[in-house]
């Protein structure tokens, strides 16, 4: 289990799973916020603290909900469906307490044209 939050802690997360590798995806939003992002099944994500504090951003197509907190503006996840029609979390990896960033495996995404 991984343990993540924003910036200030006002909004704090637990995930399981074994992150390895993640996707780094340059669209105009993941890129200008620096996303690695790690994909699980939503179920393995869970929320530990209120959620008053977390606010919505969506784009583009509207399908994926990009979570960040009003108060530090940090982004730690966002919530969509996979292609097979999963719900799925996107959990970005620098907001991540352990990891270390240096060891994991980017997988490119080309986002801008998708």
């Amino acid at each position: 289990m991984q343990k993540g939050s924003c910036h200030c802690g006002q909004i704090a997360f637990e995930v399981d799973g074994d992150v390895s590798q993640v996707l780094e995806c340059n669209c105009s939003y993941c890129s200008r916020k620096g996303y690695l992002l790690w994909f699980v099944p939503r179920a393995s994500l869970r929320i530990t603290s209120s959620t008053d504090r977390m606010s919505t951003y969506q784009f583009n197509k509207h399908v994926i909900s990009h979570h960040f907190c009003a108060d530090c503006g940090c982004a730690p996840f966002a919530f969509g469906v996979s292609p097979q029609g999963e719900e799925t979390a996107a959990v970005n990896a620098r907001c991540l307490e352990t990891v270390a960033l240096d060891t994991l495996t980017r997988i490119p995404f080309d986002g801008r044209s998708a």
